[in-house]
């Protein structure tokens, strides 16, 4: 396969058309985080509660301008659509025409920000300077001043690093694959070091510029996660990961990541005091500008304000969702991740270690696994309380919440009137803001199944497991197999809308957005 640029008589539509197309396989592109005004003389601005408003059928965020510098790539990716085996279409953006589709697409109220992702063109550090020329452009020449997440190409340098986060405002690395094994065989060019060195050198550097601003190392959470004593994000559970880096027992990918060189002082509760040659060469807030190609000291701009996120591709290899919910909490707690996407494998690539052709994407176990990140992020669950080697995947009858309470009927039913916010959320059909309000109400005067409906419980879910006042609201038997059920019955609409969802399986197009 030819991989030089070749596209000079494609037109500016034509680039679009292609590598906008190229882009849609990948999901990690939520901008919830960054939050800052728009300036006199510049374009944009950015919101902290998320700028995507808007979402595709399959979840994937249609407000940002998602495309890909260049979809030549010199890597061979088994399962990549561009990898440099297939023999597609290739063009490529220069850094002008993506400052142009971008500034015209803002100004025409069709998108609220930028998702850059590209290729390995040439090497990984040729395609990084053109990409952080790109978001240079961007911030000096067209004054934006909007949102943009940049995906970093592994393997690149510490002064591209460090340019990409002080230009960008979410920054990212595509774990692609849960364990080494599995890069071996169908990512032969990456590495498990190579992702998760610049991820704990951009991990570092946030919490090291946001403790020089007089903010806290970790990145904000859900405020509700304060109550939570028993959640991944809580100080104990930093202090538990800790000791399993020491004793070695957690996920093979993640046993000799250290941190002993950073000056972040509390960050020593999130890794150990081993030393390794991961990151020795942690970048800190007070060299990172230093680093950076161009001085980026002027813009006086915040290191990746938005936090840092990754995305694992699902049914593409055979490992179990314990696996993946098991690394998903390292990531959470090793290295202060904002959001970990999951993406469906959509069979696109011939290869006998790959799912075969027409083989529907796993959209349902991809559901399951954004249920379980959920509960770790925001309902204070712990992935070894939802899985376990001995049950390794998730039900796909029924969602891991009332899967969990199902297991442990021992706990059940609670009273409402009386438990704690953290066993509220254990409930299933109870959330963070009924859970809320429910503990704000009963201050002022007693509760009821019907006050319980108007706050947001779903009680066709959460009356087999709560009493109200010492009362079911029907007198149903606290009996696994019938709640299993009636439970299943419930859900059946749903799981049939997710089973069949692969038929409209694709991302929003242009002629979507009216461009033809």
């Amino acid at each position: 396969m030819n991989t030089t640029i070749t596209d000079n008589n494609y037109t500016l539509q034509e680039k679009l058309q292609i590598l906008a197309d190229a882009a849609k396989y990948d999901v990690a592109c939520t901008s919830s985080g960054s939050s800052r005004r728009g300036k006199k003389g510049e374009l944009g601005n950015a919101e902290a509660c998320g700028i995507c408003h808007s979402f595709a059928a399959d979840g994937r965020c249609i407000s940002l301008l998602k495309i890909l510098m260049t979809n030549h790539c010199t890597y061979d990716c088994k399962y990549c659509i561009n990898r440099v085996s297939n023999d597609v279409k290739r063009a490529t953006f220069t850094p002008e025409e993506i400052c142009q589709l971008t500034v015209e697409f803002y100004k025409r109220n069709y998108i609220e920000g930028l998702f850059l992702s590209s290729g390995v063109l040439k090497n990984p550090t040729y395609t990084m300077e053109r990409m952080c020329e790109t978001l240079l452009l961007l911030r000096t020449k067209y004054h934006f001043n909007g949102y943009i997440h940049v995906k970093t190409i592994p393997g690149v340098s510490d002064e591209l690093l460090a340019a990409a986060g002080y230009l960008a405002d979410r920054i990212s690395v595509n774990m692609e694959l849960p364990t080494q094994e599995s890069l071996r065989t169908l990512a032969p060019n990456k590495t498990m070091k190579s992702i998760l060195n610049p991820m704990g050198k951009v991990q570092s550097t946030i919490a090291s510029h946001r403790m020089a601003i007089g903010k806290s190392a970790y990145m904000e959470r859900s405020r509700g996660n304060q109550f939570l004593s028993h959640g991944i994000f809580s100080d104990n559970s930093h202090q538990v990961f800790r000791e399993k880096l020491e004793s070695q027992s957690i996920p093979p990918q993640f046993k000799n990541i250290s941190n002993k060189n950073s000056t972040a002082k509390n960050i020593q509760d999130v890794f150990s005091q081993k030393e390794n040659d991961m990151t020795n060469r942690i970048l800190t807030w007070e060299n990172a500008c230093q680093l950076a190609p161009l001085d980026m000291s002027d813009l006086k701009r915040s290191f990746a304000p938005a936090g840092q996120s990754t995305q694992m591709i699902i049914g593409a290899t055979g490992e179990s969702d314990y696996t993946l919910l098991q690394t998903t909490q390292a990531l959470y707690q090793g290295y202060d991740l904002k959001r970990v996407f999951y993406s469906a494998y959509i069979p696109l690539n011939e290869d006998k270690v790959l799912p075969q052709i027409g083989t529907p994407p796993p959209l349902l176990r991809e559901h399951r696994l954004y249920q379980a990140d959920w509960l770790l992020r925001f309902y204070g669950f712990q992935a070894d309380e939802l899985l376990s080697e001995a049950q390794p995947d998730f039900n796909e009858l029924l969602d891991p919440k009332c899967d969990w309470a199902l297991r442990h009927l021992e706990q059940f039913p609670v009273e409402v009137e009386t438990a704690s916010y953290a066993l509220l959320l254990r409930i299933p059909g109870i959330g963070p803001k009924s859970a809320s309000r429910i503990t704000h109400a009963r201050r002022y005067g007693r509760l009821n199944f019907e006050s319980l409906k108007k706050m947001g419980v779903v009680l066709k879910r959460a009356h087999y497991f709560i009493t109200c006042g010492g009362k079911q609201m029907f007198h149903t038997p606290i009996e696994a197999d019938y709640i299993t059920r009636q439970l299943i019955t419930v859900d059946k609409k749903d799981l049939w809308n997710i089973q069949h969802s692969n038929e409209s399986y694709s991302q929003m197009t242009l002629a979507d957005f009216g461009i033809s």
